[in-house]
This record gives C-alpha cells, sequence and structure tokens, in this order.
C-alpha cells in the first residue's frame, strides 16, 4: 500500500502540501474511529497511563513531520528521493532495535546491514549534498517505530489517539486559513486521504507490535522499491547509474536477509516439538 500510495499524493497535486496534509489528518480520524469500534478497541482506553500518552504525542509528532515531508516532496516532483528516505529508513530501524532493545543480529544479518549501508553510503557521497528530505523521512518513521514498540494497544486505538492529538490543528488550519473552492471531485479525493494514510498504518502498527524491529525494518524496503518503479517508470523520473548501482547492494543486503530468515525459520520448525 505504501509503495503505491505516491500516485495518490500525485492525483491531489492540485492542493498545496498543508491542505492535504490538513485533510489527510481530519479524514483519518472518523475512520479509525470506526476501525476501534470494529474491533472492540475502546476498552483499551482504560488501560492508558499518562506515560503511553506522552509516547503517543511524541509519535504524533514525528508522523506529522514524516506525513509533511512525503505530501511536499511528491508535490516538488521528487518521489525518487522518497523511495531512498525509505530505503535508508530500515538501517535506522535495524540499528535503533540494536541500541535501545537489544535486538540480536546474525552473521548474515550483519552483512546485510553492512551491504545496504553501503550503498546508502556511496549514494550520499555520490549526490554531494544531503538529502534532507529522504534522511528526514527515514529517522522521523523509525523514530516513530521505535516508539510504537513502547506501547501496548491496538493499532486502531494507539494511531486514533495519535491523529486526535494533531486533528485540532489540522482542523484551525482548514477553518481559518482561506481554502480555494473545491469541485466535488477534488473534495473526494483529499477526503480519500484518510483511507490512504489509515490501512497501511493499521497493518505498520499490527506488524510493529509482533515482529523485531529489525525485521520488521528490512519488510520496509518492499514499498520504495515499489515507489522508485513507479517514478521511473509512471513519472519518468530520471535515475542516474549511480543510483541503479547504490540501490543494487541495498536490494543484495535485503536478499541476505531474507536467505538469514529462511534459515533461521526452519531450524524453529525442526526444532519444535510434534504436536
Amino acid at each position: 500500500m505504501w509503495g503505491v500510495a505516491p500516485i495518490y499524493f500525485v492525483w491531489v497535486g492540485f492542493a498545496q502540501p498543508m491542505e492535504v496534509l490538513a485533510e489527510r489528518i481530519v479524514w483519518s480520524l472518523p475512520l479509525l474511529g470506526l476501525l476501534v469500534t470494529a474491533t472492540a478497541g475502546w476498552e483499551e482506553i482504560r488501560r492508558v497511563g499518562r506515560s503511553d500518552i506522552i509516547v503517543l504525542a511524541g509519535c504524533s509528532v514525528l508522523l506529522t513531520i514524516n506525513w509533511l515531508t512525503f505530501i511536499y516532496a511528491i508535490y516538488i516532483g521528487n518521489i525518487a528521493e522518497t523511495s531512498l528516505g525509505y530505503f535508508i529508513n530500515p538501517l535506522i530501524s535495524i540499528l535503533l532495535g540494536r541500541l535501545f532493545l537489544g535486538e540480536s543480529m546474525g552473521a548474515l544479518h550483519w552483512l546485510a546491514t553492512g551491504l545496504a549501508a553501503a550503498g546508502v553510503l556511496v549514494e550520499l557521497l555520490s549526490l554531494g549534498v544531503i538529502p534532507w528530505l529522504g534522511l528526514t523521512l527515514a529517522f522521523s518513521f523509525g523514530l516513530y517505530g521505535l516508539l510504537r514498540k513502547q506501547i501496548n494497544l491496538g493499532a486502531p486505538l494507539a494511531l486514533g489517539i495519535e491523529t486526535a492529538m494533531i486533528a485540532p490543528f489540522a482542523l484551525a488550519y482548514l477553518l481559518f486559513f482561506e481554502m480555494p473552492d473545491r469541485n466535488f471531485a477534488q473534495s473526494a479525493y483529499l477526503a480519500m486521504g484518510g483511507l490512504v494514510t489509515v490501512l497501511p498504518l493499521v497493518c505498520f502498527g499490527a506488524a510493529a507490535a509482533r515482529l523485531p524491529l529489525s525485521q520488521l525494518g528490512f519488510f520496509q524496503y518492499i514499498a520504495p522499491s515499489l515507489s522508485l518503479i513507479i517514478a521511473v517508470v509512471v513519472y519518468n523520473e530520471v535515475v542516474t547509474t549511480q543510483r541503479w548501482i547504490n540501490l543494487g547492494l541495498i536490494w543484495l543486503g535485503l536478499a541476505c536477509f531474507s536467505v538469514d530468515s529462511i534459515v533461521k525459520s526452519r531450524k524453529r520448525s525442526t526444532q519444535s516439538p510434534e504436536h
């Protein structure tokens, strides 16, 4: 879902990034309310403590930064750099998982991380400038994943609280800043931002509660790979030979990680007792 999301944000390119962000937040809230109701998540509210609120507030800030950066990058026609950012993001997740959560890494896992890190480093050096959009995306979402690991709440409820914290600011922006008149189709496109936002984030939140952060990070290579293909094939963005080489290193790292995961999974299955 995240891999094809740039297509939606190109569709709503008629609106300024702040308007798209505000609409995205406001329309996400009722959908999240329905999801919480459908999953009987309201009962969990009693378990939300003060420390949870502080962590969720941090998540809310990081999400807002991430969303606005992503929308702005696509608005200026730079889908390829968003792809770079989300290629860097799993490395951030892996390192955060190792540093703060003590997650173990096998030999192939370290090799995978080294190859991916080499690809990213060569990419940064070859550009000659700091790709601040990509780095902002990578660090904001990496830190978001780390914070979400600290919350023991259902994904719809946690995301609902995060969204509710920033919704008043989004609504105030739409009410007090003069917005251009939109026809029905444009309004419908902007309203779809809630769906585009909620579905993948709920899936991510559920996965973050179940998977090691390092493993979760490598699964996230799927989205930028799709985004890069869309940037090149659909929107004719130019990707240099150097970048393809760098991405090749990253994809080779992903292949090593996949082999490591398969080997470990088979070992667990052979060691588990028969039922």
